[in-house]
């Protein structure tokens, strides 16, 4: 399975990322959001955007996913 992580470096998205790289049965993570996630690891691939609401540059990266975890928002710590 390969999936698509937008968020990646959230309180959440870390958490999401995380298990997906542990995870056997996931074969890749395209990791979507406005910075890196600081990681390397063989399964993940990332793409950093400045602005999320237009995906169109990116759209052909974005085929041929089985999943998506949208875990954008805005944090429980505050601004």
């Amino acid at each position: 399975m390969k999936v698509i992580l937008f968020g990646a470096t959230g309180m959440v998205g870390q958490g999401v990322l995380r298990e997906c790289l542990l995870n056997s049965d996931v074969a890749g993570v395209l990791a979507v959001g406005r910075g890196s996630t600081g990681q390397s690891h063989t399964k993940l691939r990332e793409i950093v955007r400045a602005d999320l609401f237009d995906l169109s540059v990116i759209a052909a990266d974005l085929q041929g996913y089985d999943a998506c975890f949208f875990c954008l928002g805005v944090s429980s710590a505050g601004p």
